[in-house]
């Protein structure tokens, strides 16, 4: 059997292999079991306003009913005619880098995926946690590859009588080996994900803003980006414990950093949108399409 000679090596050998086996048991089980955020309150039509909008059969004054609603809103983000993001499902003005999930069935705040290895949605609430978990799970499998490879030398050369010790050394080494390189190329990805201040998916398809499409529309330099994900606090950031920075209604955005008050500039844009209550013409008033997602 495979046994380790030196009683200290055993030790340390036991102590490293738990401590890497409880982190990555407790990131999996905050992925899993971290319900998804949804959109607060304020962001889902009153009863009066839903009423309103399901009585009206006019296409531009439901419009209208939405860009009212939003101009009370910190939200920044368009479709990509430039409308109004609005979950129909949901009844509710979707925040920036919020997406509704068609699994779960709810709008989730700044949504990455839904993963189906956790059977759970990854977005603001349990983002650190799922690359917490990809980080532990990849140290896991290079920690046994590593432990186990002397063993998978001694039987390339021979030293290994023993036939249920060749197998269990075979089939660890490949196992680990197998996840690590597949882990590697995942965290990797989500590692210049976090970089960028990106998420999933606003890699495949850019966020629009006022101006339009702007891949680093939220990209803040690489140290905020990373506050945005782990918070100010390091002695935290390599423990499965809640520190992400705001509360996933609102992100900082480039365009804005230099804007005295966010909330003003956000008026203004509306504004600036044909959204006012001034009378305008029909192109502008057309380039306020309802995003309904399904």
């Amino acid at each position: 059997s495979v046994t380790l000679s030196n009683p200290v090596e055993k030790v340390a050998y036991l102590i490293i292999f738990h401590i890497l086996f409880v982190l990555f048991v407790w990131t999996y089980w905050k992925s899993i079991f971290t319900p998804p955020v949804q959109p607060g309150k304020k962001y889902h039509m009153s009863y009066a306003d839903k009423e309103r909008y399901e009585n009206e059969e006019r296409p531009e004054v439901q419009r209208q009913i939405l860009a009212e609603i939003a101009r009370k809103l910190p939200v920044y983000t368009r479709t990509g005619n430039g409308g109004i993001r609005f979950c129909d499902r949901c009844q509710l003005i979707k925040p920036d880098r919020c997406h509704h999930c068609c699994v779960c069935a709810v709008c989730v705040l700044k949504m990455d995926h839904h993963c189906p290895w956790v059977n759970n949605c990854i977005g603001f609430s349990n983002y650190k946690f799922f690359l917490l978990f990809l980080a532990y799970s990849l140290l896991y499998c290079l920690y046994i590859a590593a432990t186990v490879f002397k063993y998978f030398i001694k039987y390339w050369t021979g030293e290994l009588t023993n036939g249920r010790s060749k197998f269990h050394v075979l089939f660890l080494l490949f196992v680990a080996v197998m996840f690590f390189v597949s882990l590697m190329f995942l965290f990797g990805y989500h590692c210049w994900l976090v970089s960028r201040n990106r998420s999933t998916l606003e890699a495949f398809s850019a966020p629009v803003f006022q101006n339009g499409p702007d891949k680093n529309g939220f990209n803040l330099g690489f140290v905020k980006n990373l506050q945005q994900v782990f918070g100010e606090e390091k002695k935290l950031w390599l423990l499965p414990i809640a520190s992400s920075q705001g509360d996933g209604h609102f992100f900082p955005m480039r365009a804005l950093c230099e804007a005295q008050n966010p909330l003003l500039a956000n008026e203004e844009q509306w504004e600036d949108d044909g959204i006012d209550e001034e009378p305008h013409g029909s192109s502008e008033a057309s380039s306020l399409a309802i995003e309904r997602e399904t």
